[in-house]
């Protein structure tokens, strides 16, 4: 009986100091996020006399109104959109079509086409080289650059091809017997057999294309159409880090002339609307994904 009234104390006392922990990790997690949607919805003059914590102290809208006064945040967010959406639907589906054949045993080539996407993740031309191609293939400053170079992830497909070994191989054969050729199979048999783990590539490509700025300072630096809300966000943050902030957004009026709140719109406030703009559609996507992330990552990731 002691020993039992023990057990009982001791997990008594683990759920306690666990659920505390758990609750601090989570409101150290949350906590910047909460505070830059708070600074973004305050006065700018009052953000710079500080202690703004998860609430704004003088709600306003103005900060949002002189982003999207510029004009160019519309476009670069359709932009991103636009790259995002077709990045993740090519290249989960390519991925995945690559995938299927290296899972077959009866594959001749699997091991080593398998052993050279590895290679590719831990070995690159460079960037000068990588630059000379996608200019030699003419993707420089044409929107195609944010997608056909990163069609194909090594990462990516070896975590489709290892989940897919993980379905019962007679699913296959009956199919074969059935008459059913190796496309049909890979559509109807094994595509939507994957969901979990084409979910959670989906996830990871999603979230590394509209999070990516490098790609358009690298090869559309000069070409505003094709300048993504990322882009958009690394410039602001770089001219308020230089103090040179764009002077239209200083004086808080708009691109057009049109006062949108002078002298209530500061750097820091308008670095944390846009930064709330451009987080804001991954973290609506997120919750939909979510219940197919673990199971995916979990199959996918690991080989028994």
């Amino acid at each position: 009986m002691r020993i039992i009234k023990l057990d009982k104390l001791e997990d008594y006392v683990f759920r306690t100091f666990n659920t505390i922990f758990m609750i601090c990790l989570v409101i150290v997690t949350l906590y910047p996020f909460l505070n830059t949607i708070a600074v973004s919805f305050n006065e700018g003059l009052d953000t710079i006399r500080g202690g703004i914590f998860l609430l704004p102290r003088k709600f306003t809208w103005q900060n949002y109104r002189a982003i999207f006064s510029t004009g160019t945040v519309y476009h670069a967010f359709y932009i991103s959109l636009l790259k995002t959406s077709l990045n993740t639907v090519l290249g989960v589906f390519l991925c995945a079509m690559l995938a299927y054949p290296l899972s077959r045993k009866e594959y001749v080539f699997r091991k080593q086409i398998t052993t050279i996407l590895v290679l590719t993740m831990y070995f690159s031309a460079g960037l000068i080289p990588g630059y000379m191609l996608i200019k030699y293939l003419g993707l420089v400053n044409n929107f195609w650059v944010y997608v056909i170079p990163s069609l194909i992830s090594a990462f990516n497909v070896i975590v489709i091809r290892t989940y897919i070994g993980t379905i019962p191989e007679s699913l296959v054969e009956s199919a074969r017997i059935d008459g059913a050729g190796e496309f049909r199979i890979f559509l109807q048999i094994i595509f939507p057999l994957c969901k979990p783990v084409l979910a959670t590539v989906a996830l990871f490509i999603a979230v590394g294309a509209w999070n990516s700025w490098f790609d358009t300072f690298l090869y559309a630096p000069g070409k505003q159409e094709l300048s993504t809300i990322q882009y958009e966000l690394m410039k602001l943050l770089a001219s308020t880090t230089a103090n040179n902030a764009d002077p239209a957004l200083r004086a808080g009026v708009s691109a057009g002339g049109e006062a949108v709140g002078r002298a209530m719109v500061t750097p820091a406030s308008i670095r944390a609307a846009i930064t709330v703009v451009a987080a804001a559609p991954i973290l609506m996507v997120y919750p939909f994904l979510q219940k197919y992330f673990v199971v995916g990552l979990n199959v996918g990731g690991v080989k028994e």
